[in-house]
């Protein structure tokens, strides 16, 4: 009898979890032009690093 409430509690403190990474990663979604500003400026540092420009 315990064990099937355990399970259930947890199970539902699973599901509040998967929910809240969810709803936390649309919330703090980075935008296109930041991860693409980013991104060019990774690839022009190591360019520069190697000396290919």
């Amino acid at each position: 009898m315990i064990a099937k409430i355990w399970k259930k509690v947890l199970f539902i403190i699973l599901i509040v979890a998967c929910l809240f990474n969810i709803v936390n990663k649309l919330v703090h979604k980075s935008s296109l032009k930041e991860e693409l500003q980013s991104s060019a400026e990774y690839i022009q540092e190591k360019r520069i690093e190697e000396g290919i420009e």
